[in-house]
């Protein structure tokens, strides 16, 4: 009943994709450039609720914060921030 933090980690990549995508108005090709991840607590039991906040969108590049909760309990599961190249 656990999740990895490998399926966490590709949460986050997957919801900057997302976010970097909607800002943009459509998906281009980009890269990951860096991510770094803190887990705080082990998730069992639960689905996770995912928010990734874009802190800057240039045009070369795309920085993001992400929050990753527990849906069952509210509690804080893990943090993210990645980096992102924007290719096209």
């Amino acid at each position: 009943g656990g999740l990895s933090g490998q399926a966490l980690m590709a949460a986050a990549d997957t919801a900057t994709v997302i976010a970097v995508s909607s800002a943009r108005g459509a998906y281009g090709p980009m890269t990951t450039v860096q991510q770094s991840t803190s887990f705080q607590r082990a998730v069992t039991d639960s689905d996770v609720l995912i928010e990734a906040v874009l802190t800057k969108l240039g045009r070369r590049m795309a920085f993001a914060d992400v929050v990753m909760t527990a849906e069952r309990t509210g509690e804080l599961a893990a943090r993210a921030s990645t980096v992102y190249a924007l290719l096209g």
